[in-house]
Formats: C-alpha cells, sequence, structure tokens
C-alpha cells in the first residue's frame, strides 16, 4: 500500500498506526493539517474489511475535518483516527490504549468521539492522555456529546438551504427523508418534527427506525430506497459516499442536507447534483455543530450559550456558499472547498511571513 500515491492522500503531514496486542488495537491517526492549530477531529470505530479501507477513511476524514475547522472559524487543524474492530465488543482497556497512542503525538491530535464511540469512550481515553474532548459537563457548561450540537446545525443548515431552494420562511409540510436516525439523525428528526416537517426515515437497526415513528411520527422507509425518496430535501446521516454516479441519477430531492461526513464519493459528484438541480450543503458546513463544541470544551472557559450562538453562525456561510455557487456558476461543493483552502493558505502565509 503506497500512501503517497492514494488518491485519498492530500499533502497530509503525518499518519501513525498503533497495535496494541493486548487490548487488540489497530488505529490509525490521520493528521491533515496543523496550519491552524492542533488537528481536531473524532475517532472513528468500524470493522473496515481492509487496511487500506481504514486508511483512505482516515485521510479522506482529516482532510475533510482540516476545512471544517477552518469554515467554522476554529483555531484547529484537521486529523482523524479510525479503529479497525466491531463497535460491540470494544472494551475500556482498548481506548486506554488509544489514549496511549494520542498522548505520544504530544498534542498535535486532539480527539473525540464519532461513528461507534462515545462519550463513555472518550472517558476511557482520557485516562491515558489530555488530548481528548466531547467528555461530560456540568450543566452550563460546554462539552459533552456533540451528537445533539451536530443535529442542532443540521437542523439550522436544513432551514437555511429550504429557505434558498424552496423559498420556504419555515418547515411546515416540508417532506425530509433522513437516512441513519442514530446519536445524530435521531436529534434531527426531533428538531424537525417540532417545526411540524413531515419525515421519512431509513436505519439498518429496527429498533432505533421504530423509536423515532413512534415519537415523531415518521413513516418507516427501506434502506435501499431512502436515497429515492420523493422529498424537498434528503438529510444522509449514516456513513459517506453515498452521493455517486449510481445514485444521484436516481434521486428525487430538491435539496441534500445532511450530518453524514464525505457525502460525495468523488468531488465531481457535486457537479452531477448540480447538473441535476439539486442544491448540496457540503456537509463539513452543515454538520459543524459538533466540532464547535468539542473546540469550546476543549479550550474551557465556554458556555452551553456561546456554542449554540456559534452554532447559529452555519446558516449564514451556507447562504454565503449558495449565493456564490448561483452567482459564479460553480458548484456549492467547489465554493466551501476554496473557501476553506484560502483560509488554510492565508494562515499559512501570515505564519512564514
Amino acid at each position: 500500500m503506497e500512501i503517497f500515491d492514494m488518491r485519498e492522500f492530500d499533502g497530509h503531514e503525518q499518519v501513525v498506526f498503533g497495535h496494541d496486542p493486548a487490548t487488540g488495537l489497530r488505529a490509525i491517526i490521520a493528521i491533515h493539517s496543523t496550519v491552524l492549530g492542533p488537528a481536531a477531529g473524532g475517532c472513528r470505530l468500524w470493522p473496515y474489511a481492509t487496511t487500506a479501507e481504514a486508511v483512505a477513511d482516515a485521510l479522506r476524514l482529516s482532510r475533510g475535518m482540516s476545512y471544517k475547522n477552518a469554515m467554522a472559524g476554529l483555531d484547529f487543524g484537521g486529523g482523524k483516527a479510525v479503529i479497525v474492530g466491531e463497535p460491540r465488543r470494544k472494551t475500556p482497556e482498548l481506548f486506554e490504549a488509544f489514549g496511549r497512542l494520542v498522548e505520544g503525538l504530544g498534542g498535535r491530535y486532539v480527539t473525540a468521539e464519532d461513528v461507534g464511540t462515545t462519550t463513555a469512550d472518550m472517558a476511557n481515553v482520557s485516562r491515558s492522555t489530555h488530548y481528548v474532548s466531547g467528555l461530560g459537563r456540568a450543566p452550563g457548561e460546554a462539552g459533552g456529546d456533540p451528537g445533539p450540537k451536530t443535529a442542532l446545525g443540521v437542523y439550522l443548515g436544513i432551514r437555511a438551504a429550504a429557505k434558498f431552494a424552496l423559498g420556504r420562511a419555515d418547515l411546515e409540510g416540508v417532506t425530509v427523508a433522513v437516512q441513519g436516525v442514530g446519536g445524530v439523525g435521531y436529534h434531527l428528526c426531533a428538531h424537525l418534527a417540532d417545526e411540524g416537517a413531515q419525515l421519512q426515515v431509513a436505519d439498518v437497526r429496527p429498533a432505533a427506525l421504530q423509536r423515532v415513528c413512534d415519537e415523531f411520527g415518521a413513516r418507516a422507509v427501506a434502506v435501499e430506497e431512502v436515497l429515492e425518496a420523493s422529498v424537498d430535501v434528503l438529510a444522509p446521516c449514516a456513513l459517506g459516499a453515498v452521493l455517486n454516479a449510481q445514485s444521484i441519477p436516481r434521486l428525487r430531492a430538491k435539496i441534500v442536507a445532511g450530518a453524514a461526513n464525505n457525502q460525495l464519493a468523488q468531488g465531481q459528484d457535486g457537479a452531477a447534483l448540480a447538473q441535476a438541480g439539486i442544491l448540496y450543503a457540503p456537509d463539513y458546513v452543515i454538520n459543524a455543530g459538533g466540532i464547535i463544541s468539542v473546540a469550546r470544551e476543549y479550550r474551557g472557559g465556554s458556555t452551553e450559550a456561546q456554542v449554540i450562538a456559534d452554532i447559529h453562525g452555519i446558516p449564514a456561510r451556507l447562504t454565503e456558499i449558495f449565493e456564490r455557487a448561483r452567482r459564479e456558476s460553480r458548484t456549492t461543493n467547489a465554493v466551501a472547498d476554496g473557501m476553506a483552502r484560502e483560509r488554510l493558505a492565508g494562515t499559512r502565509a501570515r505564519l512564514v511571513a
């Protein structure tokens, strides 16, 4: 496996492999950039089929974190960790071992929870390192589980997209298909239902699906059919690469705006969405609520109210992207990528000068 030749490699500063035979830890930490500050990004636990698949995911996700943190105005670079394993078989010792791997980087990378990991797992990581966030918090303080904060940002972003593309001042009666109703998707459904949106939901876990249907009056649809739902908004909230050459021609939504990272399988898929007349909310812009919370918690001294106020800045950033894309006849993902790279390049230039 030639990492430097991988399509996902994008000038990453560092890629670290960690193995602990006693706990079975097999982890990869990818640091894309520390130009803005220490690389911050969650730790994903997933049963990757191959090491190459895990490395590719870490590279993609870490670059996305550089762009996400840049667009959110955070003084953090981009990094991501992946642990190869089955979430149902994780142990406290596994995460303590992972914490030692993080500690060995001396603060270049700050971790938090992601798919397959929880605040309890991060508490176990914190036994071995201080370079971790997304822990428990006292009432009124910033931090804790970032999932609900991610959901809030996505909800606000959907409102901004609906206003831009549909001319809607609210979401009453707007149809939304949510793919994945876990830690983020569930809370997103709560926000949408509170405003009167009509929900169609899909998830591979029957219990999670039934919970959302019971609590929010959502209609369950098959996992293999949710992307093709005839709705106003499609909200991917599971894993990435769901928007590709095979799926995009079958989409019937007017807007794609969800929490999943790396929704586009390739950059050119953004053009395919635009050609189909579908407004795409760049994932790392709309789903930044969680990292905003994590960053505030890690730096300390912030309140829950300050986190919420920061998250309410997401709609304005999205609207700027939508307007620039229309004005410049460009795709929304290309506009967002350019804006993120501009901040990274500007900071790099100031550091060199």
